[in-house]
């Protein structure tokens, strides 16, 4: 049975734990940003592939993640501790697999080979990439949260900082990368470079090795969590996944909010270079996004989360996001900057369930240690990096269905019609998404912030002896 003490005679919790486990998703999404905003461009636009075929293959791919995630859940779960903890020699055993399985996929000197080949090559490096090394790193990155603090305000700067992570790799893929992976052709026409894209995928996997050895460098695991030595029973996995209404509300919340937040950065890679013929503007609107994103994770949500409650402030920023797509909608834009106007509304507003849904996670693993009396981190955390990549899918499938729909193809990809299509997706999904996630946090998840506040004081209580 899995269960915490804390640590006596370690370095007290401070700016190198924050900084140090932002480097870590800095890493992750080196990789998994690049994925979610020009793997698909990538392969219909430089390798020929059919958008939709592209969708059921990252659909597929989750199915073997369904396997792969909870069997490295598992493995972390009952992984001895070592002198570095329990969590961080996974990050490193995995970090360089990841990055060059990151790498292979955008191997643009295979654009001339024949259409079956270039198919078994996207399929194969996705797998490796994804449900294989991906999976390797971010189980064990993502449960670590609960080794670094036992207190609520620690995980919060925790998921904020990790939120920040994120917005710096975003941040270099989304302002820097338009302005070097695109260029003009005879036309005056917005194009991807396969070469410059397999060059830039290069560049990505080598910052992300280097921000994985940061972080597991400057973070301190100080809580210790012993190994779980009970037999594993998927009969017991399901039954627990399914007796717990925070763990399965928060695990559609994931898949809603990637089906929308994913489908809107992905669009980004069609709205901007096609719709606006402009690079330039995917390369502000993502600026835009990451500075608004870094100012609030750090200045404001964590001490409104604290006043507040991560719920409750995370539903009020969905309604920003909700009015900001459906006016971009309706009002169907024509000026570029408008539209980035609206987008940066947008950003904000998903800024705040981003920002605090790595600390809700540490709520749900402390709601379930309550209810049961033992502790499954890295199960918990599997089965929440699974819905994750199912919504990953999902945005994924979707997207390719319906630029197939829309009769989206490197031929097609200036057409009046399939640009009004292009602008449709990449504005009412969102929408719809973000509407979708408000009510699954406001009427089915259940940690507020007065449950939370209890749920911490129990387990305090329990490892003071009291």
């Amino acid at each position: 049975m899995a269960k915490t003490t804390s640590k006596s005679n370690v370095k007290p919790f401070g700016w190198s734990d924050k900084i140090g486990y932002a480097m870590g998703d800095f890493g992750n999404d080196f990789t998994f940003i690049l994925s979610s905003s020009f793997l698909l461009k990538f392969y219909t636009d430089v390798m020929g592939v059919s958008a939709g075929l592209v969708g059921v293959m990252m659909m597929l791919a989750r199915f073997v993640d369904a396997f792969t995630d909870t069997a490295m859940g598992q493995i972390v779960d009952r992984s001895r501790p070592t002198e570095k903890g329990k969590f961080i020699p996974w990050i490193r055993r995995f970090m360089g697999p990841v990055a060059l399985a990151s790498f292979l996929m955008y191997a643009s000197w295979f654009k001339g080979m024949p259409m079956g080949f270039k198919v078994f090559w996207m399929f194969a490096t996705y797998l490796l990439w994804g449900s294989i090394c991906y999976t390797g790193v971010n189980i064990p990155y993502g449960s670590m949260a609960s080794a670094v603090s036992d207190k609520p305000e620690d995980r919060v700067q925790l998921s904020s900082w990790r939120n920040i992570g994120a917005t710096l790799a975003g941040t270099v893929i989304g302002v820097v990368l338009p302005l070097v992976v695109y260029y003009k052709d005879a036309d005056g026409l917005t194009q991807l470079s396969g070469t410059k894209m397999t060059i830039a995928a290069l560049v990505c996997s080598i910052g992300a090795v280097v921000c994985y050895m940061l972080c597991t460098t400057l973070t301190t695991e100080r809580v210790k969590i012993e190994t779980k030595t009970e037999k594993f029973s998927f009969g017991a996995l399901i039954k627990q996944l399914f007796s717990s209404r925070a763990l399965i509300s928060i695990i559609v919340a994931a898949i809603v909010l990637l089906l929308a937040q994913l489908t809107m950065q992905g669009m980004n890679a069609y709205i901007f270079p096609n719709y606006f013929n402009s690079a330039a503007g995917a390369s502000i609107a993502s600026l835009v996004g990451s500075v608004l994103m870094i100012i609030l994770a750090m200045f404001v949500i964590p001490p409104m989360s604290k006043k507040y409650g991560k719920k409750e402030i995370a539903i009020f920023g969905n309604i920003v996001a909700v009015i900001a797509f459906f006016a971009a909608f309706i009002l169907r834009v024509k000026n570029m900057y408008v539209y980035i106007v609206l987008y940066a509304f947008g950003y904000f507003g998903i800024a705040f369930f981003n920002t605090c849904v790595w600390a809700m996670i540490t709520d749900v693993i402390d709601e379930d240690e309550v209810r049961r009396g033992s502790r499954s981190d890295g199960t918990i955390y599997s089965l929440y990096s699974f819905a994750r990549k199912i919504g990953q899918a999902l945005s994924s499938g979707l997207t390719g269905a319906l630029l197939t729909a829309i009769g989206y193809s490197s031929a097609t990809a200036f057409d009046a019609d399939v640009l009004s299509g292009i602008y449709t997706v990449g504005t009412l999904i969102p929408a719809i998404g973000f509407a979708l996630l408000i009510l699954v946090l406001a009427f089915w998840y259940p940690l507020g912030k007065k449950q939370v506040e209890e749920n911490a004081a129990t387990l305090k209580a329990r490892r003071e002896g009291k």
